[in-house]
């Protein structure tokens, strides 16, 4: 009965964590679509406006530059949120498989 039990609270634990990483890169991934969508096109200046693309550069920023380093930008091209987005996607589907296999 115990070990039905704590293996039942396990599945729970990885189901809960499993949730919990797909839904935060899931958010990522938008946070960083809206980031590049917002620097292509021209906002009218307002405090409000502003301060969202301030929170999006502060959020985007630090995580893009590392790809920013291996990928130079080509012209007024700039591939490093594609490859940071693959790179999301990959690191959430290898820890799904790491916690189904939990």
């Amino acid at each position: 009965m115990g070990d039905t039990a704590s293996s039942m609270l396990l599945c729970d634990a990885v189901g809960t964590v499993k949730n919990f990483l797909n839904v935060f890169i899931g958010v990522y991934i938008l946070v960083i679509l809206i980031y590049i969508i917002t620097s292509w096109i021209r906002l009218p200046y307002s405090p409000t406006l502003n301060r969202i693309q301030r929170f999006l550069y502060d959020v985007c920023n630090p995580y893009l530059r590392l790809f920013r380093r291996v990928v130079p930008p080509l012209g007024p091209l700039d591939l490093s949120p594609m490859l940071a987005v693959i790179a999301l996607l990959v690191v959430q589907q290898l820890l799904n498989a790491i916690l189904d296999r939990l």
